[in-house]
């Protein structure tokens, strides 16, 4: 189930930078136990404006299509994101 939550989570956008969180490097673990999915992420900035809405999607769109589960996203700042946890096909989006 972890893989199915990685690609619908490929669909939750960086508004600012329209690149999507998965690709970001946002999303540092996934664990499933039964109906209960934890997503431990964080954001590329403490003051990012737009953080509350993009953990809010990311919960919207694992509960949207999967059925019957409870969707706890963890905001954390350790270890701290840096650029160099933008996956391949995100520099690629970014021109990096």
């Amino acid at each position: 189930m972890e893989d199915k939550i990685y690609e619908l989570l490929k669909t939750v956008m960086d508004p600012e930078v329209d690149v999507n969180i998965v690709d970001l490097g946002l999303i540092y673990d996934i664990k499933v136990d039964g109906n209960d999915v934890v997503v431990v992420m964080t954001l590329s900035t403490p003051g990012c404006p737009l953080g509350d809405t993009i953990m809010e999607n990311a919960a919207q769109v694992i509960t949207a299509n999967i059925a019957d589960v409870k969707v706890d996203v963890q905001l954390v700042w350790e270890p701290a994101w840096t650029p160099d946890l933008i996956s391949p096909e995100g520099k690629a989006v970014l021109g990096m």
